[in-house]
């Protein structure tokens, strides 16, 4: 219906060229008056980074020792550590820095959109880019860009809660806007209830706008209030994070200060101690965690955007991959929308008596082989045009207005020249609409209708007979996969407009079945999330049989149709509503209203599509999944969906004919509407998850190791092995390596064949967290091992050295051991990721300049190390390699 009303208020608008903009006069306005934005919290600033990063407790500590350095005397020490500060920075900095313009992008995405009119064409634009001037084009579920002026509308109500506070929509009328100044708001009663404010919504009808007022100047920017943005939301894995950040947090304090108090009184250096305590804390603060919980969901929204899907929740991300339920809508999502009329019926003289028992006339439809149209169908295609738009925007609409100027151009049957006088609008309880006509000559207006053919013979009144012939019809359409429609005609005298479409005298006219082919990709893309333990569930307000046909196309699990169905009459009829559904698989609306909640949850278990569904129902069927354990997507595209998709675990709205009201509700918008861009959605979901859990898996095994090594050697009585300098230097390469390493991962060879994930189930659960508890035990036994072995065999800063050595060496293994959860290492080897051999070679020339640069291996406290020594410290990091990935369980890679 949003889509009728546009393509009126557009014709509205070329009428009344004279009040829209041109793109200069815009240009010109948009620099002179800014853009329409509130003052809002917008793009972080770099400053507001730096001081958001050094707030973070690693760069206290980093800071605390580079000053411990100082008043020790040590002053080379201190300023190096100052440098590695600012770089462990730098590289914080340009991690936030891609986070935040892929949030940026997201941002610009997201922000609300506005269809304006604009050198004699309606352009749909950013909202932040209308001026005043413009014309608005407003359609119902539209958010209104600014502040306007309604000038041309029908039925028009806007829900001012906003502002207000009160829920009640407010009727809103037209009003003279051409004389009106720019900025100017009119005085009186009559300009009050045409004023529309930014930032509302229209929630009923459609027309034209004039702006009047933009950004801190509306009446939103004169109050003060500020529209939400992408946010960052609490997820449920940003908590669970949260929690064990904490408890790290609090073992790192307690265990610092027990190795000052121990350090001290053993060896009486109270300052080294503090470098001690302030090395372990370091080592055992995981800051790493905020970065990537922000780094990888951000720079996942930004590649999900490149394939046509749109995150407007960055929390929603986690729980893609988790999808079980796909509920998809029919029209659109999994066809293309792009119909064309393929098969008329046309009644036998209408609803006469002489007509009864007379069989239809059918007639296939081919453009290309069909040389005309018989006599018999004209009146069937000039009212479905009569019940239609004069400019359509609908693809049905488009279908029928094709269908008449193919075959119809030079006949009397096109009514360029007659006049709208009334229209009456698809309602819950009607599905059909209706429109008025003046014609040029006589005083009888002509009435065409069209809608669902139940609702059309309802409006009939025709009796049983009549109703079981066109049921027939309907259903050898339908089962063609042709979504079918009735039509209708009526004559009204006089001005005095029925209440409801029912008052008129409706006679049938005939049906139109129209043809929309399936999307390519659809098989396919049904195939993958079947693969993937996923259902997909088709909605869709069509006949049942329809819905039959279109879904065998997809590939839905459904039981073979038969060659030749016997007519089981309409969806609405009262034999329809007494019986059960036909299979487990199908659910219509009438059935649906016939179980309570208990029973329709067990349906649901079995269902593959639901037919006939009004969109308020889609709501139901959303909380009876979710009350069976399903992690439910859902699709919408109407005001109606809003309740839907907001309840759906993961609500996916329709970027291209969906309304402002549906994609403000979801989670996600698929921008070309593509149901084959949902799959692709949930596996790369799944990629970002399995990433993120890759890179916390190693955070948690390589800080074992360096927090060992920096408590071990106190409390065995050797010598200090990791300073806060080293650990900085470390940090060099923990920072990239768990965002930028794993964030580039691609996806596991198995991911679209696992099940989807329990979403109660801990990121750091089960084996999982073993896992990661056992890497970083085992490469703290072999530093351990390998200190051991070096104070043996060298000297006190060799073996300083050559224990530094193997600690890089074993924290490079980690990143391996780690890049693939089931796959073998040499698989994973093969797996191109340019950055990991980045950060690894950078991470070995850094090693080589401390190791044997004379001045910066005094500042480490090493003695030189000779190369065998070198050689051994990296084949033991091989070693670790090679014995993590003997060993791996085959259970991580299904994500226990």
């Amino acid at each position: 219906m949003a889509h009728n009303h546009l393509s009126d208020a557009k014709a509205a608008a070329r009428a009344l060229p004279q009040l829209g903009l041109s793109a200069e006069q815009a240009a010109q306005r948009l620099r002179d008056e800014g853009p329409n934005v509130l003052s809002s919290a917008q793009q972080r600033g770099w400053l507001a980074m730096v001081r958001e990063t050094l707030s973070d407790p690693m760069f206290a500590l980093l800071l605390g020792a580079g000053v411990l350095y100082l008043v020790l005397g040590d002053l080379q020490e201190g300023l190096v550590l100052f440098g590695l500060v600012l770089v462990v920075l730098a590289l914080t900095l340009y991690q936030e820095g891609k986070t935040e313009h892929a949030l940026a992008a997201l941002r610009d995405l997201t922000s609300p959109r506005a269809l304006v009119w604009r050198d004699g064409a309606a352009v749909r634009l950013a909202g932040s880019d209308v001026v005043v001037g413009d014309v608005l084009v407003l359609a119902e579920g539209d958010r209104i860009a600014a502040d306007a002026l309604l000038m041309e509308g029908a039925d028009v109500q806007v829900d001012e809660s906003l502002l207000t506070g009160e829920a009640i929509p407010v009727d809103k009328s037209a009003t003279d806007a051409a004389g009106v100044g720019d900025g100017a708001h009119v005085d009186g009663t009559a300009a009050a209830n045409a004023q529309l404010f930014a930032g509302t919504l229209l929630v009923r009808g459609h027309g034209l706008a004039r702006v009047t007022a933009t950004g801190a100047r509306s009446e939103i920017g004169r109050i003060g209030a500020a529209l939400a943005g992408l946010t960052p939301e609490a997820s449920p894995l940003r908590l669970q994070t949260a929690q064990l950040v904490k408890g790290l947090a609090v073992m790192a304090a307690v265990a610092s200060l027990m190795l000052v108090l121990t350090y001290g009184w053993l060896k009486g250096d109270w300052l080294g101690a503090l470098l001690a305590g302030i090395a372990l804390a370091m080592a055992l603060l995981p800051q790493e965690f905020s970065v990537v919980l922000t780094v990888i969901p951000a720079l996942g929204a930004w590649r999900l955007s490149k394939h046509k899907v749109l995150t407007r929740r960055i929390a929603a991300i986690e729980t893609l991959g988790a999808t079980s339920v796909l509920c998809v809508d029919k029209t659109g999502t999994l066809t293309e929308n792009r119909m064309t009329v393929a098969q008329l019926y046309a009644e036998p003289g209408g609803t006469q008596p002489e007509a009864a028992g007379v069989p239809g006339e059918c007639l296939l439809i081919d453009y290309a082989t069909t040389p005309e149209l018989p006599e018999a169908f004209h009146t069937l295609v000039e009212y479905s045009i009569l019940a239609s738009v004069r400019d359509p925007f609908d693809p049905m609409e488009k279908a029928f207005h094709r269908l008449g100027q193919h075959f119809l151009k030079d006949t009397e049957h096109l009514h360029r020249d007659w006049t709208l006088m009334q229209q009456y609008g698809l309602t819950p309880e009607l599905r059909a609409m209706s429109h008025v006509w003046k014609a040029v000559d006589g005083q009888a207006h002509v009435v065409a209708a069209k809608g669902a053919p139940e609702a059309i013979v309802d409006l009939c009144h025709m009796d049983a007979a009549a109703q079981a012939r066109v049921a027939s019809a309907v259903e050898a359409m339908a089962v063609r996969g042709l979504r079918v429609l009735g039509v209708a005609r009526s004559r009204f005298e006089g001005m005095d407009w029925p209440a409801i479409e029912h008052d008129f005298e409706f006679e049938f006219v005939g049906l139109l079945g129209l043809a929309d082919p399936l999307r390519a990709d659809i098989p396919a893309a049904v195939a993958q999330a079947r693969t993937a333990g996923i259902r997909v569930v088709m909605i869709t307000g069509d006949y049942p049989a329809t819905a039959q046909a279109i879904a065998h196309q997809a590939g839905l699990y459904l039981p073979t149709p038969p060659d030749h169905p016997p007519p089981q009459g309409l969806a609405t009829s009262t034999a329809d509503q007494a019986q059960p559904p036909p299979d487990d698989w199908l659910l219509t609306g009438d059935g649906m209203n016939q179980l309570d909640d208990a029973a329709l949850r067990q349906r649901l278990a079995t269902v593959s599509v639901c037919a006939r569904i009004a969109p308020t129902q889609k709501l139901r069927i959303v909380q009876a999944l979710q009350a069976r354990g399903e992690v439910v997507a859902m699709t919408g595209d109407g005001v109606n969906d809003a309740p839907a998709l907001k309840a759906a675990h993961v609500g996916v709205a329709m970027g291209e004919r969906g309304t402002d009201v549906a994609r403000e509700a979801a989670s996600i918008v698929l921008l070309d509407d593509n149901f084959a861009g949902l799959v692709q959605a949930v596996r790369l979901g799944r990629r970002i998850f399995d990433n993120l859990r890759k890179s916390m898996s190693y955070i948690l095994a390589v800080h074992v190791p360096i927090a060992g090594m920096a408590l071990l050697p106190v409390l065995l009585g050797w010598p200090t092995m990791l300073y806060p300098l080293h650990i900085a230097f470390l940090e060099l390469v923990i920072d990239p390596a768990c965002s930028m390493v794993f964030e580039n991962e691609p996806a596991e060879p198995d991911l679209m064949q696992r099940p989807p994930r329990d979403v109660t189930t801990p990121l750091f659960g089960g084996l999982t967290l073993l896992w990661a508890l056992l890497q970083g035990l085992g490469a703290l036994a072999v530093v351990l091992a390998a200190t051991w072995w070096g104070m043996a065999n060298l000297g006190e800063g060799a073996a300083r050295a050559f224990s530094f050595a193997t600690i890089v060496a074993s924290n490079l293994a980690l990143i391996l051991a780690n890049r693939s959860r089931s796959g073998s290492l040499w698989h994973s080897l093969r797996v191109p990721n340019r950055t990991l051999w980045w950060v690894c070679g950078a991470a070995l020339a850094l090693m080589l300049l401390a190791l044997y640069v004379p001045w910066l291996a005094g500042l480490f406290k090493f003695a030189p190390l000779p190369l065998a020594w070198l050689a051994a410290a990296m084949g033991v990091g091989g070693l670790v390699v090679l014995g993590f990935g003997w060993l791996k369980p085959r259970g991580v890679g299904a994500g226990v």
